[in-house]
């Protein structure tokens, strides 16, 4: 199958193209390397250097897969105009490729920052109540996907992913919350909690949703969420860091965040039955898996 993968070079999306060449995809990867690295290129996939909001050629491919985003919930607040550009316009350039080529798209979209405050674990049909610029942009992103599945008959894919973590994870960014505790206690270094470390998320590990993602390809055009259905605290998570690690380093805490959520858990029997598929990765093996990869690169 001929695939293309734009923010092919990132966190998960590198992880996506290394499952696709694996099964024998002919695949492509569109990334301005804004923030995605070189280095996590796959040598067998192409790669073309460009912008989304450029436009991109998705010819021959059967499948889009549309990573390619704007992920920092801050930065989305300090400049929400730049957010919305890459996230919403940049969508739309994506799909009307597709469109032009007759490719399906599956989009990462996101769930805690779409649902809001969630005082149960958020099915796709709970009320949306976005509360960062970044979260907006996420849900007209994925308005306008759907929305091509009403005009022209698409079957694109949205999932609404939890809080993901694993290899490759860039530490620079707020999302990046399990890369940072470890990466700090590999080096000695103190962490910060903002706010009491009582707010809890839904931490699930990228290979996990990468077998969301390919089992989404296939799937029906609709919303998924994809997560463990658990929630965890920053503070229960700090503490599994800390054992992965082998610290005995406390944090220090200071004022929570705009934009930052309290409660975000999600319901993900839906993927379950549809899509056939359900993470699998525990918290433990994931932190292990990700402390063995941020030791075996951190500079020397």
């Amino acid at each position: 199958m001929r695939t293309v993968v734009t923010g092919g070079a990132g966190f998960i999306g590198s992880h996506l193209v290394d499952a696709l060449v694996a099964r024998g995809d002919e695949v492509v990867v569109v990334d301005n390397l804004s923030s995605g690295k070189r280095e996590f290129l796959n040598p067998g996939a192409s790669f073309v250097e460009a912008d989304i909001r450029d436009g991109i050629d998705a010819t021959g491919a059967e499948v889009v897969f549309h990573l390619g985003a704007q992920a920092d919930v801050q930065t989305s607040v300090r400049r929400p105009d730049y957010d919305a550009d890459v996230n919403v316009v940049g969508t739309v350039r994506v799909a009307e490729a597709a469109r032009v080529a007759g490719s399906r798209v599956v989009f990462t979209s996101t769930g805690g920052a779409i649902y809001g405050e969630c005082e149960e674990p958020a099915r796709e049909d709970s009320p949306l109540g976005p509360l960062s610029p970044y979260g907006i942009a996420k849900l007209c992103g994925e308005a306008y996907l759907l929305g091509w599945n009403r005009i022209y008959g698409s079957r694109h894919v949205v999932l609404r992913l939890g809080n993901v973590y694993g290899p490759r994870q860039d530490s620079s960014l707020e999302g990046g919350v399990v890369s940072i505790f470890l990466e700090r206690h590999a080096r000695g270094e103190g962490t910060t909690i903002f706010g009491d470390g009582r707010q809890e998320r839904d931490f699930v590990q990228v290979d996990d949703v990468v077998a969301a993602l390919l089992a989404a390809a296939g799937g029906p055009g609709a919303v998924f969420n994809v997560g463990t259905g658990h929630a965890t605290s920053v503070l229960d998570l700090h503490r599994a860091c800390r054992a992965v690690a082998g610290s005995a380093a406390e944090p220090q805490f200071e004022p929570a965040r705009l934009g930052d959520l309290r409660r975000s858990v999600l319901d993900v029997s839906l993927a379950e039955r549809e899509l056939g598929w359900r993470a699998t990765v525990s918290l433990d093996d994931g932190l292990l898996r990700t402390w063995d990869w941020v030791t075996a690169t951190l500079p020397v």
